[in-house]
């Protein structure tokens, strides 16, 4: 079994802020796999479902973000489960907007919902920190994070939402990879470029030739005088 937990802050006033896109993972992955209508325990929101043929449980912390640890704790205590089957979707300042990012532990980044889930759980769960963008300066960080997001972010944020949603059973099977690839082909502008012409390129040789051959000057094509002191010089040197 694994705990997917998205985070964010309940109630409608936050309902569309930058901090609760985990929330909206959340709803994406419950929507689309059809799981079970959302319920209320471990003082979270849960709905139960089943990805790539593993049970998952799906937790939206009722708590505010501050205290997200304490209803996975929570739920991770319940089922005997450890740090390594928690999942956890949150918003990353520190990540381009629309970028998708894998890791298993490390540190917070500031972020107040992990502080609090790194104390209740352990490090060692796996976190996909979705990006949000920073706004440059730090004085504007609490109003960008507990902004809605703008009509202009729908662009890139309905089809991660989607990709997330649909690549979902990777992350059940423990293919980060594969998922964090999925969802940034998804994502408008996450192709590569095509990868300019090399412009110190070789020109193709001419047939029968060397690249030392090509690059000897040739020979000069203008004739030789047939009249005048020139050729009178010529020909005393070369005879006819």
């Amino acid at each position: 079994m694994l705990i997917f937990a998205g985070l964010g802050n309940p109630g409608p006033k936050y309902e569309n802020n930058r901090h609760n896109v985990g929330y909206m993972a959340a709803d994406a992955i419950a929507r689309r796999h059809s799981f079970s209508p959302w319920s209320k325990k471990f003082k979270a929101e849960i709905a139960e479902g089943r990805l790539a043929g593993e049970k998952v449980l799906l937790v939206k912390p009722q708590t505010f973000m501050n205290l997200s640890g304490q209803a996975i704790g929570e739920a991770l205590r319940f089922y005997k489960l450890s740090p390594a089957d928690l999942v956890v979707f949150y918003d990353e300042l520190d990540l381009a907007a629309g970028k998708v990012r894998i890791k298993t532990g490390g540190g917070s980044g500031g972020h107040n919902g992990i502080k609090s889930i790194d104390a209740h759980c352990g490090k060692d769960y796996r976190r996909v920190r979705i990006g949000i963008g920073h706004p440059g300066d730090k004085a504007l960080v609490h109003n960008h994070v507990l902004g809605d997001f703008a009509k202009a972010d729908q662009t890139w944020l309905e089809p991660l939402l989607e990709a997330t949603a649909d690549s979902a059973a990777l992350l059940a099977k423990g293919d980060d990879n594969g998922f964090m690839n999925k969802v940034s082909l998804a994502v408008p502008g996450a192709a590569k470029p095509a990868r300019p012409a090399d412009a110190t390129a070789k020109t193709p040789q001419a047939k029968g030739q060397s690249h030392i051959r090509q690059a000897r000057p040739q020979t000069p094509t203008t004739p030789l005088p047939e009249s005048g002191p020139m050729a009178a010089m010529l020909k005393k040197l070369f005879g006819k």
